[in-house]
This record gives C-alpha cells, structure tokens and sequence, in this order.
C-alpha cells in the first residue's frame, strides 16, 4: 500500500533547510528552491489523491470553492509558530498546481539582511513615493518589509499596508499599523489608496504598482502629505523611470511628467544572488531623485543619469554592478556570479581587471 504524503511534516523539513519556495503538482514530485536553484525531490509523484489532501488542509471553504471555478488564485497559509507562505494556485497543461512562497514571522532588520544604510534614511521621508523593484523572487517584499518595520520601531506612525495578498504580519509597536488585502478588505490597489487617505494615515505601502490608476492614486497620496511605498516588477532604476513615464504617454504634458518626478523620492533596484559559502546576497541598485537627477528626468536624459550614477560617492545612487563588484570584492560571490547577474558585462569585466591590476576601488563600499 502506498502511504500518504504527509505534507506538514514536508513543510516542516523545508523550514529547516532555508528553502524560499515549494512547488507541488498533480503527477509529479515536488520541488524546491534553494539559494535561488531548483532542486526536484526523491519523493514519489503525487497523486490526485495527495492533491486534494493538501488543498483541503491549506484553503478555507470559501477559497476551495473558489479555486473549483478558477484557474489562478493568490491566498496565504499559515503553521502557527512556523512560518506564513504567500500561495498561488494555477494550472499546469490542465492539472492543478501550487506554489508557496516563505514568508518568515520575524521580520529581518535591514543589517540581517546586508542592504544599505541608506535604505533606513529614505524611511525618514514624511513624503513622495519610493520604489523597491526586481524580479519575481528578488526579495522585494522582504525589503519593504523591513523598512516598514524600522518605521514601526522608530517612528509614530500610522502605517496602512494594502496588499494581494497579505504577506508579512506586524506587530504594533511605536506605530499603528492596519493591514488590508485585496478581495477581502478592498477591491483594488488604487481603490485602496483612495480610502486610506481618509483613514489618517501617515505612511501607505502598495503591494505593487501594476497600472496608471494606481499610480496616479500613489502620486495623489504623497502629494497630499503621505509616503507611498510599493514595489515594481522591473529590473533597473533607468527601466522603472521608463514604465513610470509609460504610463503616460498618452499624456504627454509635461505637467505630468513633473509631477512624477517631484514625487518619486528614490527607486531601490534588487537581485539575489548565490554566494559562495551558501545562502543569497543582495545586490542593490539605488537611485535617489536629487536636484540633478530631476534635472536630467525633465529632460529625459535617462543615459545622462546613468553616468551620474557611475561617477558618484554618494550613497544614494549606487549602480547595479557597482554592488556586485563589492559583493566580489568582498569574496561573497564568484566572479561567474558576477558576470552572470550582470546586466552589462563588458562594464563589470573592466571593473574587475582594475581589482585584479590594483588600481583603488572607486565604488562605494556597500557592505
């Protein structure tokens, strides 16, 4: 006879090897990830039955009736004292299929997880909007998460997170902090923003800025005295200034565009990357909005901004591969790594034939 699939006891042995995300499907084994790779189980396909069980212990009856009639669907499962996991449900050529993200109940502190000093400065902002954007499992939401919670420790703040859906769970500490997620306590990010500023908040965090409506409702909102965090899947400060403006361009005034830019404090771009003792750092992009970057965005001379980015010392604009090349520096990653991650090789290349030449390092030092 062959015994059930004992998917606590599974979770629980996940927990303890780090893995950030778990894939189960009808009909094969499940898998992992780990240090941002893949890894396939020895376990034994599963089965329908093995399926069914797991939806039935993870959805409450009005998720499972929802998940009858849908073929995507985002919801949070929770093993009190464990952990938290962000889960999507989805098809797979017609077979059913779960993936779960980790979410941890202690919330990592900025220096746990080796992000820059600088990221704690730009919480001290009363105003405008600020980005942390990278790809799907680049740790976007642990970053924001973390900034959150240095308000909550340092600052009294009303704090209004909106979500899809929620993930990381805060206590109240110097601050107040409410907690909404889409489909249960709004409908939609932007609809979100609209009522929260009529809830006194001082600080709203936006799961994701994903289209002009919410946008516009993030730019109202900091316009009117509030700091807007949120997230964007892109994976360059030049590239988020470019979907921003995007969303725009069917008005081109150059209102709009102003006032996009006086409200966007900074845009924080990330990527995990394996190290070479095990475990994920991250490599961080940073581009605070100064006078003489907004004076290049009126412009639109987003290639001048880039090399303002590469010449600076100042902490509040750091290139992506000024970040890995310290990452390297550091002996943290392989240069393979580093090459690999890069977005523009042939710059990073010269930047590593100056480390192994001697020349001084002319980047600022992250770590």
């Amino acid at each position: 006879m062959i015994s059930e699939f004992n998917f606590e006891d599974f979770l629980l042995k996940a927990h303890k090897a780090n893995v950030s995300d778990i894939h189960f499907r009808e009909g094969k084994p499940p898998s992992l990830r780990v240090d941002g790779k893949i890894l396939r189980t020895a376990i034994a396909p599963l089965s329908e039955q093995d399926f069914e069980n797991i939806l039935v212990k993870i959805t409450k009856k009005d998720i499972l009736e929802n998940i009858r009639m849908s073929n995507n669907i985002d919801f949070t499962y929770e093993i009190p004292n464990l952990s938290r996991y962000r889960v999507n449900y989805c098809k797979d050529l017609g077979m059913p299929k779960l993936t779960l993200r980790v979410i941890p109940y202690n919330i990592p502190t900025l220096e746990e997880l080796y992000l820059p000093p600088f990221l704690g400065e730009l919480t001290k902002y009363n105003n405008g909007i600020i980005l942390v954007t990278g790809p799907t499992g680049s740790g976007k939401s642990t970053t924001l998460a973390s900034m959150v919670d240095l308000i909550n420790k340092e600052q009294q703040k009303h704090i209004i997170t909106i979500e899809d859906p929620v993930e990381f769970l805060y206590t109240d500490k110097n601050s107040l902090i409410t907690q909404r997620g889409l489909g249960t306590d709004t409908e939609t990010f932007a609809s979100g923003i609209k009522y929260a500023l009529r809830q006194d908040p001082d600080v709203i965090l936006v799961g994701e800025i994903r289209d002009r409506e919410t946008l516009e409702a993030a730019i109202e909102a900091s316009e009117t005295g509030h700091l807007v965090l949120s997230t964007m899947h892109t994976n360059s400060c030049i590239q988020t200034l470019n979907r921003i403006l995007g969303f725009f361009e069917d008005k081109s005034s150059s209102l709009i565009v102003q006032r996009v830019i006086n409200t966007l404090r900074a845009t924080i771009s990330q990527k995990l990357l394996p190290k070479s003792e095990g475990g994920l750092a991250a490599a961080v992009e940073i581009l605070s909005v100064t006078p003489a970057i907004s004076d290049y965005l009126l412009k639109g001379n987003f290639e001048d901004v880039y090399l303002l980015m590469q010449k600076s010392k100042s902490h509040g604009l750091i290139t992506m591969n000024s970040s890995i090349y310290n990452l390297l520096k550091h002996g943290k990653i392989s240069r393979e790594t580093a090459l690999e991650y890069s977005d523009n090789k042939t710059e990073l290349e010269q930047m590593i034939r100056g480390i192994y030449h001697g020349a001084k390092n002319m980047t600022n030092d992250l770590i």
